[in-house]
């Protein structure tokens, strides 16, 4: 009754089905695929045509919502569908503050340009001046596992630093309740190549851990700075270290963007309810379809 393509970028190749299917159909932008490969001509055609073919065009983000826009799709197709979190998988857990100063950070992601990975590192070592016991973990793996292995090396930092590996669910938690701080800070690469909302960083905020975030892509549409987090600007290394070391050394802070970013996560991306709304969106397609 409805035809579904989950990646945009993949729908280029299904436009002889779109041509010939007789029902709805939905189109989904979750980050990269609205990016990267649109500054292509042929590309940015057929996407075009896709924009064109689709009934409706799903992202998730008011940012990504405007870059598909100005790629040519009509606004009145685009609809925000946003990630959902399955809260009751990342219950809420109180931090405490190490008191021998071992602070531990962390970051969850795929190892690549635009999740910013040096620029934690440069803030961890920012961290480890201060205070000697603190600790790094990166969870995740990925092209650049080597460079960042390397540039640990080379900051000084390399064996106050884990690299997991990817890993999961169970291993991922483990990591998260051990943490105390999450660095996320998003950027975008030099392909295009953004962010929606990272999915990662959703779920952390949901566990109740402080997180120190980018102004890019979806990310302030779930961040309120100084509420459920802070806000730094893209490729800020200094300004990512000060927001780090500022929640250390502020609890009144930490319990206040704590709590704040569990908050946001279950009134805007808590699962059950994005999943309802999807399940109405699909309704309300099939059924103005047999009209």
């Amino acid at each position: 009754q409805l035809l579904h393509i989950y990646f945009g970028h993949v729908a280029p190749q299904f436009i002889p089905l779109m041509k010939v299917w007789p029902k709805p159909i939905v189109v989904s932008f979750h980050g990269a695929d609205a990016g990267g490969y649109l500054d292509q001509p042929r590309y940015l055609a057929a996407m075009q045509e896709v924009f064109r073919l689709a009934t409706k065009i799903q992202s998730r983000s008011e940012a990504l919502n405007a870059d598909l826009i100005r790629l040519g799709c009509p606004p009145e197709k685009v609809v925000l569908q946003r990630t959902g979190v399955p809260m009751e998988d990342w219950p809420l857990r109180e931090r405490i503050a190490p008191a021998d100063g071992a602070w531990h950070l962390m970051q969850s992601c795929r190892f690549i340009e635009k999740k910013g990975l040096d620029l934690t590192l440069r803030t961890f070592a920012t961290v480890v001046k201060r205070f000697p016991q603190a600790r790094l973990t990166l969870v995740g793996d990925g092209p650049l596992r080597q460079a960042l292995e390397q540039q640990a090396r080379d900051l000084g930092v390399a064996e106050r630093v884990t690299f997991t590996g990817f890993a999961s669910h169970g291993t991922l938690a483990r990591v998260l309740y051990d943490a105390h701080i999450y660095l996320h800070p998003s950027r975008t690469g030099a392909d295009g190549n953004r962010e929606g909302v990272p999915n990662a960083m959703l779920e952390a905020m949901a566990t109740g851990i402080p997180v120190v975030a980018t102004r890019h892509g979806g990310i302030p549409e779930a961040i309120t700075d100084g509420e459920s987090g802070l806000l730094v600007d893209e490729n800020d290394a200094e300004g990512l270290a000060a927001a780090t070391l500022r929640i250390i050394e502020d609890p009144a802070l930490r319990q206040r963007i704590a709590l704040g970013g569990r908050e946001a996560v279950g009134r805007k991306y808590d699962r059950a309810a994005q999943d309802q709304e999807l399940i109405s969106f699909y309704k309300g397609l099939m059924q103005s379809h047999e009209l």
